[in-house]
């Protein structure tokens, strides 16, 4: 999307892509909805895709491929080991990154997995600008805390503060006094933060976390699964970054890291994941668990197909034309939402559009779960599935209390290169009716609570007949229209 100003004065992002292949979507009745997502046991998880219009609860795997994409899957060189499909890749991540060791995986979160079993042990600390679910798992699952070291300002759903996502950098240095550099097991920086909207860090605050893990000698571990919002961020909010190139910043950022892990669901748009190192040591050390929960060291777990997509889109993204496409629809979506009243979190950040769902339904208590509650809400009223980020996104405490969110925010994902914008009006448009009729909706509780990530299989129940209620007034109002 490049800067164009329309004549007409209208305020809208213009794609710098064409569709070239298309798939049918269908949008359910407003009664079928609500059985649908009742037989969800009211967890849009558990949701089926055929009874699903438009599918905003992630941006992971569900990302449009370029034809240049599509067509590199064809020369994949299916070989058990030393595929010529792994070299691509790796000299790749070594000309992006500039690091010399990669180590595949399937996903994201087994790199999470890999590194925390070499650096996280019992009575470890993982300072951090937010955690992230199945970061946070990991690390509590062998032995270590997460401690999130972030500014007191991330938490104001209505800013202007470019960088919310930013590390505290005061707090870190006090936290690893308290503790002694010897039990932080590694300072990880999260690009995007995923929970609280998205919201990027500054080149510089990394540069200043650098310099604190190079005083006490600390690793520093960069999760870049939300890398190409981040690097958007940056080139277009900080302002000594506003002449470089994105590969420029890239390069910069990678070389203040001493781990860089990602997702290929989200960075690249393709199945797959991986670990970049410049340490050799820590490098040796992951290597032996690869074969192990991966798959042999030149192809864990990830298709061959996949690995040749994922160099393409590596590539891609060090183009802002093509990075750009997602935050500036969330921008749209976000400043459409606002100029109504509706609240989202602001500044409009990476990965999808946050509505605040604690002044949004704000008579429902953090106990009865009212990100959960304004999901399925939104479901009924639309067919659009959305992802609470709330507390029922934490995990209990040892003793069965709550651990209740800091922000309780219904995401509304963007994949790339997929909605059009009638598709992000008509999401607007219901959004906007579902705030004028607020009242209606009530919480949830739970009928089988798993113990670990219960948001992605746990099933609830309304605490009342509120979706009926709801029902009833879109009839009302819609009448026939779906």
């Amino acid at each position: 999307m490049s800067n164009i100003k329309f004549f007409s004065e209208e305020q809208i992002p213009l794609e710098m892509h064409k569709v070239r292949i298309v798939q049918k979507l269908e949008l359910p009745t407003v009664e079928r909805r609500f059985e649908a997502i009742t037989e969800a046991g009211n967890n849009t998880f558990l949701l089926k895709n055929r009874d699903i219009f438009l599918d905003m609860l992630t941006d992971s795997g569900v990302n449009a491929m370029s034809d240049r994409q599509q067509a590199a899957m064809l020369i994949a060189d299916d070989s058990y080991a030393g595929s010529e499909t792994f070299i691509r890749l790796e000299n790749k991540l070594r000309e992006i990154f500039g690091m010399k060791f990669f180590l595949p995986t399937h996903q994201g979160r087994a790199c999470e997995n890999i590194i925390s079993q070499v650096l996280v042990k019992a009575g470890s600390i993982v300072p951090m600008n937010y955690h992230f679910t199945t970061t946070k798992s990991h690390i509590n699952l062998n032995g270590g805390q997460v401690e999130e070291i972030i500014n007191d300002s991330c938490f104001e759903i209505k800013s202007n503060n470019p960088f919310k996502g930013n590390m505290d950098i005061d707090k870190l240095e006090k936290l690893i006094k308290k503790h002694g550099s010897d039990k932080i097991a590694f300072v990880r920086m999260e690009a995007g933060t995923n929970l609280i909207g998205g919201q990027p860090f500054s080149l510089e605050n990394l540069s200043e976390v650098r310099k604190v893990c190079d005083k006490y000698g600390i690793l520093l571990v960069l999760d870049a699964s939300l890398l190409s919002d981040n690097l958007y961020f940056i080139k277009t909010r900080e302002e000594k970054c506003k002449s470089m190139s994105i590969r420029e910043i890239t390069s910069k950022l990678a070389s203040l890291c001493d781990i860089i892990y990602f997702s290929g669901r989200k960075l690249g748009c393709a199945r797959g994941g991986g670990i970049c190192t410049k340490n050799e040591d820590v490098f040796i050390k992951m290597r032996e668990l690869v074969p192990l929960y991966e798959g042999f060291l030149t192809y864990g777990g990830m298709s061959v197909r996949e690995m040749e997509a994922l160099t393409i889109g590596l590539e891609e993204t060090m183009d802002e034309n093509i990075i750009n496409q997602g935050p500036q629809f969330i921008s749209f979506m976000v400043n459409e939402l606002d100029k109504k009243g509706v609240p989202v979190v602001t500044p409009a950040g990476g990965l999808g559009c946050h509505i605040d769902a604690m002044e949004f339904v704000e008579h429902i208590p953090q106990q009865e779960y009212p990100a959960g509650a304004l999901a399925v809400a939104l479901y009924i009223a639309s067919g659009i599935r959305g992802m609470e980020r709330g507390t029922l996104s934490e995990q209990r405490n040892p003793d069965g209390s709550e651990v209740f969110s800091n922000m309780e925010l219904l995401r509304l994902a963007m994949p790339r290169r997929v909605f059009t914008l009638s598709q992000v009006k008509y999401a607007v448009d219901r959004i906007l009716w579902l705030y004028e009729n607020r009242k209606l909706i009530e919480g949830l509780k739970f009928t089988d609570e798993p113990k670990i990530l219960r948001f992605f299989f746990g099933r609830l129940k309304p605490v009342s007949n509120w979706q009926e209620n709801l029902v009833k007034k879109f009839k009302e109002d819609f009448g026939d229209s779906l």
